[in-house]
């Protein structure tokens, strides 16, 4: 008998429960699951938190593309993405559950003294908090909290210890600000004024967005060591940027965005952002 992929045996019984789940590949990203999506071949951005653009009979990207449908889990096309998976996500909308995601310590530390015990599985770095109830998804809320519901992806590390209760108005309300990660950069993120409008002065409008979207695809496509592609990023974006005048706010949130998609902290990309500033004297 032909062995099955280990995520796919995961997945299959996470889905009998009624957990909708993916695959995820190397640096927690999703696949395209479709034939035709199959290498991102379909231009969609799998990596982010919504689905891509492509035509598909039924949405295949990231949360989109999460499933309780055995059939769909060890479909041909699912069954070549859990050969190369890494891990299983799962929707925690889509199961009615919110996961609030505690990037370190300190986080864990308020966690314990501000929110009702729930359920709770520990991650490389911190704790995931489990609640019955959904909400809309943000990150950053607070240095070093995401909150993970709808439109979004966990990676599923086990069922964790504890009973589940019910999302606390204290979460909610959270929810409900503005955090930093939405704005268009920390105020401690500070870069010149654009003389004209944004454009780049020693080159062009268009080498500037040019190396924008460079650096965006340098963050989605790293396969590791995402810290350290986010500061080398930012210090090259800095370096041939970051004395002209061209760069705006605009343009650091689309940076800080990308990071964030990859599960940097905005207390990360901030760090990140001001180390590369140090590094070049600014």
């Amino acid at each position: 008998m032909t062995s099955l992929p280990s995520p796919l045996g995961t997945a299959l019984h996470l889905a009998a429960g009624g957990l909708p789940v993916l695959p995820l590949r190397p640096g927690k990203m999703p696949f395209g699951n479709c034939p035709a999506c199959a290498q991102n071949a379909c231009g969609g951005r799998p990596n982010m938190k919504t689905p891509g653009p492509c035509a598909c009979p039924r949405p295949c990207h990231a949360w989109a593309a999460a499933t309780t449908d055995p059939a769909v889990v060890a479909s041909p096309a699912w069954t070549a993405a859990w050969w190369h998976a890494e891990a299983v996500a799962y929707h925690p909308g889509g199961a009615g559950v919110t996961v609030v995601d505690l990037d370190h310590q300190g986080a864990v530390d308020w966690a314990r003294r501000t929110l009702p015990p729930t359920r709770t599985v520990a991650t490389t770095r911190g704790e995931h908090w489990i609640y019955s109830g959904t909400l809309r998804s943000v990150n950053g809320v607070r240095d070093g909290v995401d909150l993970k519901s709808s439109m979004s992806y966990a990676r599923w590390l086990g069922p964790g210890t504890g009973t589940l209760t019910t999302l606390p108005d204290t979460v909610r309300a959270l929810a409900e600000k503005t955090p930093p990660s939405a704005r268009p950069a920390p105020r401690t993120v500070s870069v010149p004024a654009p003389a004209s409008g944004g454009a780049c002065p020693h080159r062009s409008p268009a080498y500037l967005e040019r190396g924008i979207a460079m650096a965006e695809q340098r963050i989605t496509d790293a396969a590791g060591a995402i810290h350290t592609t986010v500061y080398r990023t930012f210090l090259a974006v800095l370096s041939a940027h970051g004395r002209c005048g061209c760069l705006t706010e605009a343009h650091i949130a689309r940076l800080f965005s990308v990071a964030h998609a990859r599960g940097e902290s905005d207390r990360h990309c901030t760090e990140a952002w001001s180390n590369a500033q140090s590094a070049l004297g600014m």
